[in-house]
């Protein structure tokens, strides 16, 4: 009688088994179609995502780069500082630069009109005549 109830048990305990490996299996099978299908609408996705926010992304992009750009010039910057003798040599030619350009330019009013002329070519170069 003992034996009957065990062999009962480990049938209905095999059995539980099974459902439960069997609705496992379908739970894999299911999570990994919703992957497959993810990942196989990705770059369509993407490109949509991408297209309807271009603007922005753009922006956030060109923020990151400028961003990256400033923190490694100012650590090239601060590189060249800490050599000796050249912070001083650089000073020096600013202001040697300085010099010459009020000499050059802020001296005489014609030298004066000079520059604005120059100036006034160098907006409409960039930001096209009006």
């Amino acid at each position: 009688m003992e034996t009957q109830e065990q062999a009962q048990q480990q049938e209905y305990a095999t059995k539980l088994q099974n459902e439960a490996t069997s609705q496992f299996d379908s739970q894999v099978q299911r999570i990994t179609q919703q992957v497959s299908n993810f990942i196989a609408e990705l770059p369509s996705n993407v490109n949509r995502f991408y297209q309807e926010y271009k603007l922005p992304v753009l922006s956030f992009v060109a923020l990151v780069v400028g961003i990256v750009v400033l923190r490694v010039g100012l650590a090239v910057i601060g590189a060249i500082n800490s050599i000796p003798l050249v912070k001083p040599i650089f000073e020096l030619i600013g202001m040697g630069y300085t010099g010459w350009f009020v000499y050059r330019y802020l001296l005489n009013s014609s030298a004066r009109k000079e520059l604005v002329e120059n100036i006034d070519s160098t907006k409409k170069e960039v930001l096209g005549s009006n």
